[in-house]
Formats: structure tokens, sequence, C-alpha cells
């Protein structure tokens, strides 16, 4: 496929894909499709069309018709896209693997090429000052790329989604894009202290050092989330070109002197919509040269048994063949009994193993097309003594009077020590190493700061407040029961050993759930009775 051709086929994918942001009704290869024809095509494609919508609508719904005044009555087609297939999560892969799926086009075919000009390859040098900061870093050059306002939002809204999810929030990724016509390389990828950095930032009138950008992006509602990736190091990253430009400060922000323009775009990027890329080399403090981006294809080869067994078809070998081809798997029997040989392009990373090509065959041939049938294997359902024995629990407390609560598993480290009169390392609770919020923050030793937040948010009910709560938790601290009032509680036992503790609660425990009356608890571990 020559340049002008992949041009001309990106041109015709694009008018119809971003006709689905801009028009009440979608066209997909020159058919008009209704919005309930559309929702059947994603759920055939194993996807799920959540809300058809608008930006006035979410606005109206969320905070009221005032607020949604002026808002854009734009049509928004909410599709549900696995995490795994993040070459879905643009418009144009979305419907490119749409019209492959439809066999309206063949899966494209990446490619890695040279300079047409048959010059040096573009190239980035890492020293070795990266090692204890982001060692790591890749490249690539994009040639002759026209950007309209509508490719460029949904190439930057690509990248914000690859930050999120592949990249973990940019802790191991961050993708920088560069205008190649305003910069030159060799580029030099380094690290220095934060006093030693001084550029423009990206939307900034004047120079920052590194340590001032860091804190003036500290009130930023999106960059300062992701300050904390490097803000504690003795050296932040940096990208310079031969000239001394500073290209990115990875992974916080780009510079102001040579970003993007909306007609070229070229390095350091992850978009390929034409499927060239242009070679550049990477060398590594060890003089290790590596060329990127690898672009590398593999072929697995399973037959067509293995999957009309474990799918539950009846499907000859050129048949699934040609269905895992519809899945931008070019697949073709080897010749060699129903062998089937699949090759997995480089932006299939979710297909690892030979089930999940089996689930590729099954997608394409329909789930609803699969004829029911009666299992081989035979067996008895039978519910866990645990589960037995909580379940009659339940119905006993219930029938007394208590009301059930499911309070969350994840807490703040307060409500487990702090406010329960205890240490929190003395707790052993177990922390989560990246909390949402201050809320959650480590999984609960106790049943009792979920029932105790429950009262709190309900003391305006009239009293007697009797609640039961039967879940799990974790690393429980059976060393004090300080959270008891002294010579008011009593340590339960069976069969010689602890199971729980009994009695009123200590008056700053109260207190520090913002409760006004005395409480009574008891908290017992029923394992031991199986």
């Amino acid at each position: 496929m020559t340049q002008s051709q992949c041009d001309s086929e990106f041109q015709a994918l694009s008018n119809s894909l971003f006709s689905i942001y801009l028009n009440n009704n979608i066209l997909f290869s020159n058919h008009i499709l209704a919005d309930e024809e559309f929702d059947e095509l994603c759920f055939e494609f194993g996807l799920e069309l959540d809300e058809i919508t608008s930006e006035k609508e979410i606005l109206s719904r969320e905070q009221g018709d005032e607020k949604a005044a002026g808002a854009s009555d734009v049509v928004l087609y909410k599709i549900d896209v696995p995490a795994n297939r993040y070459d879905l999560l643009c418009l144009e892969g979305l419907v490119r693997g749409l019209q492959v799926f439809k066999e309206k086009l063949e899966a494209p075919r990446y490619k890695r090429v040279s300079p047409a000009d048959g010059g040096e390859p573009q190239r980035l040098v890492i020293t070795e000052e990266t090692a204890s900061v982001r060692p790591h870093a890749v490249a690539a050059v994009l040639r002759n790329i026209s950007f309209t306002q509508e490719r460029y939002e949904s190439f930057i809204e690509l990248q914000e989604k690859l930050h999120q999810n592949i990249c973990r929030k940019r802790t191991l990724v961050a993708i920088g894009t560069h205008d190649l016509d305003t910069i030159s390389g060799p580029f030099t990828y380094t690290a220095k202290p934060p006093g030693d950095i001084r550029f423009k930032p990206l939307n900034q009138s004047k120079e920052y050092t590194a340590a001032e950008l860091m804190s003036h992006y500290k009130t930023d509602s999106h960059l300062r989330h992701y300050l904390h990736i490097i803000e504690n190091e003795p050296l932040y990253p940096i990208i310079y070109d031969s000239n001394g430009i500073v290209l990115s400060m990875p992974p916080i922000i780009n510079g102001e002197l040579n970003t993007h323009t909306h007609t070229q775009y070229a390095f350091t990027g992850a978009w390929i919509d034409v499927f060239f890329a242009g070679r550049a080399e990477v060398v590594y403090p060890d003089g290790r040269l590596c060329v990127y981006p690898e672009l590398a294809y593999r072929t697995e080869t399973l037959s067509g048994d293995f999957i009309n067994k474990r799918v539950g078809i009846n499907e000859s070998a050129e048949s699934i063949a040609q269905l895992l081809t519809r899945m931008c798997l070019r697949s073709e029997v080897s010749g060699e009994g129903d062998l089937i040989q699949v090759e997995i392009p480089p932006m299939r990373a979710d297909v690892i193993h030979a089930c999940d090509i089996m689930e590729d065959a099954a997608i394409a041939h329909g789930f609803n097309n699969i004829v029911r049938s009666t299992p081989r294997t035979y067996t008895v359902a039978n519910q866990l003594p645990l589960n037995k024995l909580t379940e009659l629990l339940r119905q006993d407390l219930a029938a007394a009077g208590f009301t059930e609560a499911l309070t969350f598993a994840l807490c703040s480290q307060e409500d487990i020590a702090d406010k329960l009169r205890k240490n929190i390392v003395e707790t052993r609770a177990v922390h989560i190493s990246n909390p949402k919020t201050a809320e959650f923050q480590v999984v609960r030793t106790s049943l009792l700061p979920g029932l105790l937040k429950t009262l709190a948010a309900n003391r305006k009910m009239p009293l007697p407040l009797k609640l039961f709560e039967i879940s799990d938790v974790v690393l429980k601290d059976e060393t004090k029961d300080s959270t008891f009032f002294p010579g008011r509680c009593a340590e339960i036992f069976s069969c010689g050993k602890s199971i729980g503790h009994l009695g009123v609660l200590h008056p700053d425990v109260i207190s520090r759930f913002e409760l006004t009356m005395p409480c009574s608890a008891i908290d017992i571990d029923i394992e031991p009775f199986l």
C-alpha cells in the first residue's frame, strides 16, 4: 500500500468515524446505521453501547436544566471498551475494527520504515543519570501527517486514555509528542537537579525552574495528580534537542517552544494512522543501540478442533480462519490437518494465550449462534460451611430485631486506629499502595468502625438503633481491647480460644465517631465454630 493510498483510506475512514459524534446517525460504509443497528453491531463485536446521550442531557441529569443551558446537544455514543483493547480506545481504531469485522476493509499492516531520502534516522541518547529516576525511553517518527481540529482532539484524547490505563497514570509511561519541524536531533534524555532545569512549559508565558514548576502545578486540577511521581527525587528527567531546547520534563509537562502544530506531527508518538512509522535509534548508557518502534508480528498455531471443542461449535478450519481474520488476526490454514496459523499484530497485546484467540473466534462466530447443550460433567453444588453458618446467624439476628448493614471493606487509617484508641502500627492493617481517597486507605481490621459510621450517619433516626454485620476482616489485632471502657468489657472464649470481645465502648471512641449516646458492642470471630 502506498503512502497516498494510506492517506486517502484514512481520510475516508475519518469522514465516517467522526460522524459518530457530529450527527444523530452513523455513516458506516455508505450506509446510515440506526441506533438499534449500531447497538447490535457493537454487541456482535463484543462491545456494549452503554448510552446514547449528549453533553446537555448529562448536565441536565446531574446538575439540573439551569446548568445545562447552552451546553452542546451533539449526540454522544458511550461505548464500553475493555481495558485490554487499547487499540479500540480512539474513534478511528474503533470504527476501523468494526469495518474489518464486517469485511469492508482488510486489517492494516504496521511497518517500520527508514527515512525516504536515505538519511540517518533520528537518535535519542539516554545518559546514565536517568538510572535513578526513569531509566527507559523509546522513540518513533511519523511524517507527512495532516491534522484537522477533530483529528487533533481525537489524538490528544487517545493519549490521555493510554496515560490512564496501560501507562498507569503516567507512573510507568509518559507519552510526549513534538513537532519535528521545530526541533532537531540527536535528542538527549538525561536527569538533573530541579534547580538546574529551566524552561518555558506548555501554555505558559515565562520560564520556570523545575522546582518552581512543581509548586506552580500543585493547584492545577490536571497535573497535580502526577507531581508525586518525581517530586521527591533528587534528579528530574528531562529531554533536550541538539540545540538545548527542552522538549519535555516527563512525566509532568512538555516544553512550549516545540509543541506540535495542527499540520505536522512527529517524534516519540504512539499514533499510527497511516500504518507506517519511521525508525528511531535509542542509545543506552552502556552503549547498546536499539531501533524503535519494534512493530513486531508473531505467529501462533492452534487446531480448529481446539476452538470447536472449547467454544461449542462445529466449524471447518477454513471458516475459523476467516472468523479470526475478521477480528484483525490474519489467519490461514497451514495445510497440515486442521492447524491454523494466526498472525498477532503489535496492536493486539491482549492476545497472550491460545484461549485469547479462541475468545475472538467465539465473538466473530456470535455468542447467540452457539447452540446450547447440557454440560458433560455433572456436579452437585453445596454451600460452604462458613457461608451456611453466616446465613443462619443473619436470620436469627434479624428475627431479634437487628438491621443488617453492609459497609465498605476499605476504610481510613483513622477509622481503625485513632478513633478506636489504637496505634495504627499495632493494628497490622493491610495498606493500599495507591488509595483513591482518604476514606479507602486500609483494609478493615474490625467491623466496628463501619457500623459506628453508619450510626453516625443515622443519628436522627429514633432510638434504639440495633445494627449487625457479618463480613470478612483482615489481620484483627487480638492483643488489646482498649476500644472498650475499662471494667465494662469482657473477652469471649470458646474451647479455650479467644474469639472476640463484648462490652461498653470507651467514651473517646464514641466522641470520635461523633456519637452522643452510650454504645455497647459485641465482636465475635465465628470461624472457630466450624
